[in-house]
């Protein structure tokens, strides 16, 4: 997916809120970084994925706050909040299991999905806690149905995991699919990138326990591919099924590498437009396209 003139209201947003993060009480800080970016961004080629845009301005505040992780206390608060909901969220799947198999994996993906709602990269505010206390299977059955086709005893599953928070969710999908023979493996930035999972954060919330746990190689707050390690890029092609967590990781695949299932919380009018859904629900689906 392209970047849009529609993408640069929120590219200036998130350029602003980093600045402020970085040190909260120095206006000259704030301008210079919002200065700079707009020069920079002015030169960007738009034909780019947002993802890829984006991780410029996270080596630009980088390279001016000399903080590498601003959102490291973020990242950490976010996994111990969301690690608190998980002995409830694994009794509603325990509840489900009469129901069969797919019930069971349909409201995995839909707990893992309200994770994508921990997204700093945006300027929208959505409250996941609430969300988890009204789970309802929104997934379109069909796309569900192609999930489950493709999982089974011996199948090769790589899920691109997105932000901290979101990846304690994710454990629960990892456990899921294991039950069904899966062999997971589950992908992390390379550094720190927002608030994106890393593999300190897979650590952390205990993922690295559940299944193997890999880097992308990217420093972009998506899968863009020209920043994957030839490695990892072998990884995606040679799956069986590969899952997408979060906005950013479609953004970067759709168009571009087909076949991939995409899991996320709609939240923005661009993604909203090109999906044909609502801000604020749950996307699921498969990219198109021909590998680029």
């Amino acid at each position: 997916m392209y970047t849009s003139i529609d993408c640069m209201p929120c590219l200036m947003g998130m350029a602003l809120r980093s600045a402020r993060l970085a040190r909260p009480h120095d206006e000259d800080f704030h301008h210079l970084v919002v200065s700079r970016w707009c020069r920079i961004l002015a030169d960007l080629d738009l034909r780019l994925p947002p993802p890829a845009i984006a991780a410029h301005l996270n080596r630009l505040v980088a390279e001016l706050s000399g903080c590498a992780d601003l959102y490291e206390d973020d990242k950490l608060e976010a996994n111990a909040s969301v690690s608190r909901t998980l002995p409830r969220l694994r009794s509603l799947l325990d509840e489900q299991r009469p129901q069969g198999e797919t019930c069971v994996l349909s409201l995995a993906l839909d707990m893992s999905i309200v994770g994508n709602f921990i997204d700093r990269g945006v300027e929208l505010t959505f409250d996941w806690k609430a969300a988890l206390d009204n789970l309802s299977t929104s997934l379109c059955p069909v796309t569900v149905e192609r999930f489950m086709d493709r999982t089974g005893p011996g199948k090769e599953v790589l899920i691109l995991g997105d932000n901290a928070g979101e990846i304690v969710l994710d454990t629960l999908l990892v456990e899921e699919l294991s039950r069904l023979g899966c062999s997971v493996t589950y992908a992390v930035r390379s550094c720190p990138v927002l608030n994106d999972a890393t593999v300190a954060d897979a650590e952390q919330v205990g993922m690295t326990a559940l299944c193997p746990v890999v880097e992308s190689g990217v420093d972009t707050p998506g899968t863009v591919l020209e920043r994957c390690t030839p490695d990892f890029l072998d990884k995606m092609r040679n799956a069986d099924l590969v899952l997408a967590k979060g906005q950013g990781n479609f953004e970067a695949l759709q168009g571009r590498f087909p076949g991939v299932f995409c899991a996320f919380k709609v939240k923005c009018d661009r993604v909203a437009r090109d999906t044909g859904q609502e801000i604020g629900s749950s996307a699921f689906l498969v990219t198109c396209g021909r590998e680029s």
